[in-house]
């Protein structure tokens, strides 16, 4: 596979452009070969990948189907009361062990042979393995131990649990730093989490742009009309990006500041930024104060694909699920705490309509990586500019900049060894 992956980079138009990370190639969007070694080298390589939340398997037997890439994982709490993940594929003839999203199970039985397995992904039965009356079976030699599925190391934090395939990767507070470490635990805070509901939104683009998007602290105040029509989000505005040294994990938070004069420098950039629009219930913006800092919105990605979303009240974990080299899978758990009391349930429900495929604010995501991928449909030799606030990848008191999406490339530069 790496042989094949270097071959495709010698070849006309699959060489990185330069050195400078202000430059990313439009075939990086469009390449099987590439996708195929993103799967090897980043999502089963040194990365911690989310996986789910602690509280979604309370009890001995939960288990949860997720990703790792578009590798099927699965995630069971055993009787010893530890989570466990293991591939979601049985190592008789690779079917999907486990159909279902989530449920309460004694053991797993694949549905094709019925080789089963324990909640710690232990092969613990072979049907007929011994044959019926002395004739048939696997023969002598096999021995189950040696078939395991692969598994997973796991980690968590502050009740998100993350895995990796790989027994290199630093461990996860380390991996993360501490300023990410400390700003997903400012946001989980000690509290116990309640999942408010999902969603599942299907992408018209590759992966990567998408976390490109996420990223992007530019445009969510141009593309997204609700942000500034209703104040909530302005470049204006205090705030800043934090990008890790990896470049891979980043923080972009903004702060709402009420008595500050409405500024003009939107007008003055001639571009849409102010609407018609009223809100019939203007409820949906009333806030409580949830954190001891007066930030209103920070999202937080963790490289190379968990994004941590606080937009007003409204809190979610947002996970990307690579589906092909132009499909992606947005998986949404939007979030409350079990401390928070009924009016402050009431407001996260409200403020869920901001959010997921049709919400005010991030409708647009969910269609400009498509935008994207059928503007370069044509030219995979030409090349994405990205040089808004300089060409490095340092963090910012000015959020007028690419240099998140610089971090970007930085990580999956040195991860794909490009």
């Amino acid at each position: 596979m790496l042989d094949q992956i270097i071959h495709s980079k010698s070849e006309p138009g699959h060489i990185w452009p330069s050195e400078s990370l202000t430059r990313v190639p439009y075939w990086i969007f469009q390449d099987r070969d590439t996708y195929v070694a993103e799967q090897k080298l980043i999502f089963q390589g040194p990365s911690w990948n989310y996986l789910c939340l602690s509280v979604e398997l309370k009890n001995t037997g939960d288990f949860i189907t997720t990703f790792v890439g578009d590798t099927s994982v699965i995630v069971a709490r055993d009787s010893d009361g530890e989570l466990y993940a293991f591939e979601n594929r049985c190592a008789h003839r690779g079917a999907l062990i486990a159909l279902e999203q989530r449920g309460n199970t004694k053991d797993f039985s694949c549905v094709y042979h019925a080789w089963t397995y324990d909640r710690q992904g232990n092969l613990r039965g072979v049907a007929f393995k011994d044959g019926i009356k002395g004739k048939g079976g696997m023969p002598a030699s096999f021995c189950m131990e040696e078939h395991n599925p692969r598994k997973l190391r796991l980690a968590e934090a502050f009740g998100i649990v993350f895995g990796s395939f790989s027994n290199d990767v630093p461990p996860l507070e380390e991996h993360l730093g501490e300023e990410i470490y400390s700003r997903i635990g400012r946001v989980m805070n000690g509290r116990t989490p309640v999942v408010l509901g999902r969603f599942t939104q299907a992408l018209p683009n590759n992966w990567k742009l998408y976390m490109e998007n996420v990223k992007d602290s530019y445009h969510a105040s141009i593309l997204h009309l609700f942000f500034t029509t209703f104040e909530l989000n302005r470049l204006s505005q205090t705030g800043g990006i934090i990008v890790d040294p990896s470049g891979g994990h980043h923080i972009s938070f903004s702060a709402i500041e009420p008595d500050a004069a409405k500024d003009n420098e939107y007008a003055e950039q001639d571009i849409r930024s102010d609407s018609e629009f009223k809100l019939a219930d203007p409820s949906l913006l009333q806030s409580f104060k949830e954190f001891p800092d007066n930030v209103t919105l920070q999202i937080l990605s963790v490289f190379p694909t968990f994004v941590l979303q606080q937009i007003q009240n409204a809190i979610a974990v947002r996970q990307v699920v690579p589906r092909g080299t132009g499909r992606t899978d947005l998986h949404w758990t939007l979030l409350g705490f079990a401390e928070d009391t009924p009016e402050q349930r009431l407001v996260r429900l409200k403020q869920a309509n901001l959010v997921g495929p049709a919400g005010y604010i991030s409708m647009e995501d969910g269609c400009v990586g498509g935008f994207v991928q059928r503007g370069i449909a044509g030219a995979s030799g030409e090349q994405a500019v990205i040089e808004m606030g300089g060409a490095d990848t340092d963090s910012s008191e000015s959020r007028v900049t690419e240099a998140s999406v610089r971090g970007f490339w930085k990580a999956y530069r040195a991860r794909m060894g490009m």
